[in-house]
């Protein structure tokens, strides 16, 4: 099967297998392209996103690429590592201007339709109040969990920039990432768009993948035979990083 990855330029992202490898995962599956979304929590995202693989893009326990996961920062910590909170200090993904996401996969020749069945829901995934558009989970705060969007090109691809203007309704702002820890914080109403090529995704801990949603119970077939399957065919793994299996 067909593998595409996106690694970024440099030589501290470009050697590091582990990076290389947990970049393939959320494409090979589909033999597609690589893509993610991040706003809030990626626990309650990523069954919003898995529900829509298997309700409308026709996927199943098999196929579904959904991955939660880290991006939008401009480097990796000690040995490539990117990680969650109980980790070394220096291999925090929030330390190191990463974001929560959930990695996707778009199948060949069905790019646009299906990246436009996630911008949808993506765009879903706020609420509208006085002072703009917030997550659903608004007590999550900070850079972490700021929103992101990680595209080929970054806001150079007109086609997917063009389906995430048409899907934006309510008028948020899309500004180019450019990986800077102090210009790309948790902004109300704005959303930072990324070039996954020099952005990419590191995947999450084992324990992150298929979680319950922050205050709400995911069916049992979601978060043990949905996770199950991932392992066994490789989409998830170990990352090198503390995990509570």
């Amino acid at each position: 099967m067909a593998v595409m990855t996106t690694i970024a330029a440099g030589p501290a992202l470009a050697d590091d297998a582990s990076t290389s490898a947990a970049l393939s995962k959320i494409a090979s599956q589909t033999e597609g392209t690589a893509v993610y979304f991040g706003n809030g929590c990626f626990w309650g995202r990523q069954k919003q996103f898995f529900d829509i693989e298997t309700s409308s893009l026709g996927r199943n326990n098999q196929t579904v690429s959904a991955t939660v996961g880290y991006a939008g920062g401009a480097q990796a910590g000690k040995d490539g590592k990117v990680c969650y909170y109980y980790a070394p200090s220096d291999t925090v993904y929030e330390k190191l201007g990463h974001a929560e996401v959930v990695g996707l996969s778009l199948s060949s020749g069905a790019e646009e339709a299906q990246f436009r069945a996630f911008a949808k829901e993506y765009f879903t995934q706020f609420q509208e109040t006085p002072f703009g558009m917030i997550r659903l989970d608004p007590q999550d705060m900070g850079a972490g969990y700021r929103n992101v969007i990680g595209i080929p090109g970054g806001v150079s691809n007109t086609k997917f920039m063009n389906i995430l203007g048409e899907e934006n309704t309510k008028g948020m702002a899309l500004l180019p990432g450019e990986g800077d820890r102090g210009k790309e914080t948790d902004k109300v109403n704005t959303i930072w768009v990324m070039d996954i090529d020099k952005f990419p995704f590191y995947q999450a801990e084992v324990y992150h993948q298929f979680h319950n949603g922050i205050g709400k119970a995911f069916p049992e077939e979601y978060r043990v035979g949905v996770k199950k399957a991932a392992l066994q065919r490789g989409l998830i793994g170990s990352t090198g990083c503390p995990d509570e299996l």
